[in-house]
């Protein structure tokens, strides 16, 4: 297991952050940690990495306990964090070079730092120095440096921020990529960004969690996700089409539409259809509905 969180536990002041926090996360996972804005997604990142103490709890790195061997941990751990911290007066090759120092690739140096800045696009930008990057080639420096020492899990805080839409898709590849080899954890309000990179997603909400699901089961652990869009020529008695077996909730949807919602029935399709037929009524449309994340994420955390 790359990554083990148990019951962790941050207090600041009065205020409680995380509240008994427990998660795994396997090689290969590409984990998407979502939540409203001081939910304790932030905090959760630093303290994985090193950059907080926990109050309580305990979290491990491929096998090392960050409060206890935390320079074991930083060698197997890349993080971006969401203020991206750059050198602006360096240039973008002399700061990766320095970047590689610090982490001792030595002889390595130079020949991973050409690989970096050949991965995450910065081949036309190298020259330049930081300061004088827009912002989204500023996030891909920021990605080089936290890959540069080829780290077994990467912590990537809102990566995408600032990044115009062909830059968007290369650094979702990118991360995908990245992704089938390593643990990736990755913070963002993009829900687009989750389904098109994650294959989990964990929502925190006031420091607890609130769902832990694969993204693609997400929304099958909500009547939301179990719907049926129906609408008949003329408008029956809610009553009865509540009546069904297997139904859940009815809402009304315009004048003679209603949102069907199932429970605990797959398929809802074959009953609607007979309902139509025995009460003389014209089945004009009956499509699936499925909430998006994003709707998903609200009802989660409201």
């Amino acid at each position: 297991m790359s990554l083990v969180v148990e019951n962790v536990t941050k207090i600041y002041g009065r205020q409680k952050a995380l509240d008994a926090v427990s998660f795994q996360v396997r090689r290969g996972e590409v984990l998407a940690l979502l939540g409203p804005n001081g939910a304790g997604k932030s905090t959760m990142m630093k303290i994985i990495a090193c950059y907080l103490p926990q109050t309580a709890g305990k979290v491990i790195v491929c096998g090392f306990d960050v409060s206890r061997q935390p320079l074991e941990v930083k060698k197997r751990l890349g993080y971006l964090p969401e203020h991206n911290p750059l050198y602006l007066d360096m240039f973008v090759k002399e700061y990766l070079r320095f970047v590689a120092g610090v982490h001792g690739l030595g002889r390595n140096s130079k020949a991973r730092v050409d690989e970096m800045i050949a991965l995450t696009g910065l081949t036309a930008e190298y020259k330049k120095t930081i300061g004088a990057l827009s912002k989204g080639y500023r996030q891909r420096v920021g990605i080089a440096q936290a890959l540069i020492h080829d780290p077994e899990v990467l912590i990537l805080d809102e990566p995408t921020s600032g990044l115009d839409p062909n830059q968007l898709a290369e650094i979702r590849s990118l991360i995908r990529d990245i992704g089938k080899e390593k643990t990736v954890i990755l913070s963002t309000h993009i829900m687009q960004e989750v389904e098109a990179v994650c294959n989990r997603v964990i929502i925190v909400n006031k420091g607890k969690i609130m769902a832990d699901a694969p993204t693609g089961e997400l929304r099958l652990l909500h009547n939301a996700g179990k719907a049926l869009l129906v609408e008949f020529d003329k408008a029956p008695d809610i009553q009865k089409l509540k009546a069904i077996a297997g139904v859940a909730d009815v809402v009304a949807e315009g004048r003679n539409g209603f949102r069907v919602f199932s429970q605990g029935v797959d398929d809802l399709r074959p009953a609607i259809f007979r309902f139509a037929v025995d009460h003389g009524f014209t089945l004009l449309t009956m499509t699936r509905q499925e909430d998006s994340l994003e709707q998903v994420f609200r009802e989660v955390t409201d």
